[in-house]
């Protein structure tokens, strides 16, 4: 079955172009959503990061290469797995697991119900349950629902070879719609497709930055070094008239270290890349995890870096992405 072929272009940045925002995101007219319908959308710009592309690409060939004999040649992740044929053979090729479904299905009910039969079977496989919350469902694939079809291939992918070697730490921008009587609802955050536990070679070799030995030195070392930072962030913050007082708390959010990168850095970071003023767990991580990116980006962190400990205000993982800033900046 030979179809439709997507080619993506590539774009110079390696990590996610955040300054997307909602009125620059045009979704196709093909798109229907009903009211009461959440819907995720991967932003046009994370669709252009040869990260993604990469990842688009190897799993296309490793479903080629499994279903070769069968001559099936997929070219459209979105176009050619939503209504279940490839997901079909797949599990009888990877798992030699024979379903009570029609070999193709023709109608769009026919075709629902044979992929709702191979999801929940493959649910089964990897002990997934409705309160689990997948990332996937019937009708979010039937729906060529991107993000969804990505998660489920990868999920897929690693249940029946764990040692297999996808592209690392890819990290998609997207943006979730809803619509009901109050009109339209967006929300963006950061996803990652293939996870920071996958990340570089720095989760298994990473550099080492002194931090941990200095919480070995005791209370004292690390109140001195935590002055430093204070002060470091301070001269540099001075302008922009924000005053740090509290390095674990105030750098929680995420705000605070955005606006030091874009002083150090040398240019103003959009208001539209980040919350300003985040208000729930999620808005601070989006955030965090924004820096950290930025940060791998310019090749400044040379130690891994959980976003969710500098939001849940860690002291070592604040002092040490502080110190990705330091090391470099110290003297300007």
């Amino acid at each position: 079955m030979k179809l439709r072929k997507e080619k993506q272009s590539e774009m110079d940045s390696s990590i996610p172009n955040l300054v997307t925002a909602y009125e620059e995101f045009k979704p196709s007219p093909e798109i229907d959503i009903a009211p009461g319908e959440r819907r995720k959308f991967i932003q046009p710009n994370s669709l252009k990061n040869p990260k993604f592309d990469k990842l688009m690409m190897f799993l296309i060939d490793w479903i080629n290469a499994t279903l070769k004999q069968d001559h099936i040649v997929v070219q459209s992740l979105e176009e050619d797995l939503y209504d279940g044929l490839v997901l079909h053979h797949l599990l009888a090729h990877l798992g030699n697991i024979k379903l009570d479904v029609e070999e193709i299905a023709l109608s769009a009910n026919a075709q629902k119900q044979k992929l709702r039969v191979i999801l929940d079977t493959i649910n089964q496989l990897l002990q997934i349950t409705d309160d689990d919350n997948p990332n996937w469902s019937t009708e979010l694939i039937y729906k060529k629902d991107l993000v969804s079809t990505l998660h489920l291939l990868i999920a897929i992918a690693k249940h029946f070879n764990p040692d297999i070697d996808l592209p690392k730490n890819v990290c998609v921008e997207t943006l979730t719609l809803e619509i009901d009587k109050a009109g339209v609802k967006t929300v963006k955050q950061l996803e990652y497709l293939t996870g920071e536990s996958d990340d570089t070679e720095q989760d298994q070799n990473p550099e080492a930055d002194g931090i941990n030995d200095l919480f070995k030195l005791g209370p004292d070392k690390v109140k001195i070094v935590q002055q430093a930072m204070l002060h470091f962030a301070n001269k540099h913050l001075g302008g922009l008239g924000v005053v740090v007082k509290d390095l674990t708390t105030q750098f929680s959010n995420g705000v605070i270290l955005i606006l030091l990168i874009g002083q150090l850095e040398g240019y103003f970071i959009h208001l539209s890349e980040y919350f300003l003023n985040p208000s729930d767990y999620n808005e601070k991580l989006y955030n965090v995890t924004f820096v950290v990116e930025l940060l791998k980006e310019r090749e400044l962190l040379k130690h891994p870096i959980d976003p969710a400990d500098i939001v849940n205000m860690d002291s070592k993982a604040t002092i040490r992405i502080l110190h990705c800033l330091f090391a470099k900046y110290k003297d300007k």
